[in-house]
């Protein structure tokens, strides 16, 4: 797979083997002891080891705060704060799947800036100004579904376990070293959650409210490339091709979301909230009756997808068909949803802000009958 490096939505370094030029890229911008934020699953891992012996043998003095688990809450942010002044640091390496690069943007965001960390969530009217240095920070993603890396936002948990939207433009890493390397350890089961992820931020994107032809068209390419590419990263964990491909889809779906999302992803932040599931297989579980759902008010656009994954299926069908080709379950009953949980689900769903963007207005007895459809 050939490297290759842009600078758009942000400067980014594609390519087997980039991490290698992490050090390098650090010291060209008078910076020497990196924090390195990441989780505790890849706190064990031989390839961080590496990255850090890497970075010492170059001159560097790097620390790593490695508390980061689950669905990223404040107190995670709190603790990475208190790790970046302790080490003396001066820039921060964000290494990991979309709950590292959450949180470590916002560490970086709360290292200049007063406040609690919900005083920056999107839409409020009080929020303060974003006007202070935010410290140099390279995002290195390990899994292809997030697309934090490239994005202006963070989801943090509050202690509700409801997530809650930190965004402001200058969040969004200056600097992504995207190594397709770093994601043939993943198990099977995530990369197809995180594919799904990536995939729905591409298809929400289209489908959302407003004129912005960049965002349809970057959607329309990154829906194809997982078409193309996730089954094999799925079945061939070692194919560099298919893996890269795949963390290109993944920036390409969260480039496009500026656009907007959707009903889907109130649906999956509720899921996680009330039961603790991962979020791509939130999303995979209701991607298909939410596009159903969407069907009936943008009828062309659903045209549109379907030529883009090349199917004579219907767009929804095609999504169920897909979900079991990558292995992952069909109901939200397999995973331990029950009726029980809707009126719950149902109260968060209707708070999320991202169906506001959804192209066709969501009333809370849309949502009840949409995870019914779903169970």
């Amino acid at each position: 797979m050939q490297a290759a490096s842009y600078n758009y939505p942000t400067r980014m370094i594609f390519g087997p083997g980039t991490r290698a030029q992490l050090g390098d890229l650090l010291k060209a911008r008078g910076k020497n002891r990196p924090l390195i934020v990441t989780d505790k699953g890849i706190a064990g891992l031989p390839f961080l080891a590496e990255m850090v012996d890497s970075l010492k043998a170059g001159g560097l003095d790097p620390a790593v705060y490695s508390e980061i688990f689950g669905n990223p809450d404040k107190p995670q942010v709190t603790k990475g704060v208190d790790a970046y002044r302790a080490h003396n640091a001066d820039s921060f390496i964000i290494l990991g799947g979309g709950a590292a690069l959450d949180v470590g943007k916002v560490i970086a965001l709360m290292i200049n800036h007063p406040g609690d960390v919900f005083d920056y969530e999107d839409g409020n009217p009080d929020m303060p100004p974003v006007d202070k240095d935010i410290p140099f920070n390279i995002c290195v993603p390990t899994t292809a579904g997030t697309g934090s890396e490239v994005g202006r936002s963070s989801v943090i948990s509050d202690e509700n376990h409801i997530k809650r939207i930190i965004f402001d433009p200058r969040m969004m890493p200056p600097l992504v070293v995207a190594d397709p390397e770093l994601t043939v350890g993943l198990p099977a089961g995530v990369t197809a959650a995180t594919g799904v992820d990536a995939l729905s931020h591409s298809v929400e994107a289209f489908l959302a409210k407003g004129y912005h032809p960049m965002a349809d068209g970057i959607a329309l390419e990154g829906i194809r490339l997982v078409k193309e590419n996730l089954e094999t990263a799925v079945k061939e964990p070692g194919n560099i091709v298919a893996r890269g491909n795949m963390l290109m889809a993944s920036s390409m779906g969260a480039t496009a979301f500026q656009k907007g999302l959707g009903v889907t992803h109130s649906c999956a932040h509720a899921l996680s909230a009330v039961c603790d599931l991962h979020h791509g297989l939130a999303i995979a579980l209701m991607l298909p009756a939410c596009m159903r759902f969407n069907a009936v008010t943008l009828p062309d656009r659903m045209k549109r997808l379907e030529a883009a994954v090349s199917t004579e299926l219907s767009f929804d069908a095609w999504l169920e068909a897909f979900n079991a080709k990558v292995g992952l379950p069909a109901r939200l009953g397999d995973v331990g949803v029950k009726e029980e949980h809707i009126a719950r689900l149902v109260d968060i769903a209707v708070k999320d802000v991202c169906h506001g963007c959804n192209v066709r207005e969501v009333s809370a007895a849309d949502f009840e009958a949409l995870f019914k459809e779903a169970l």
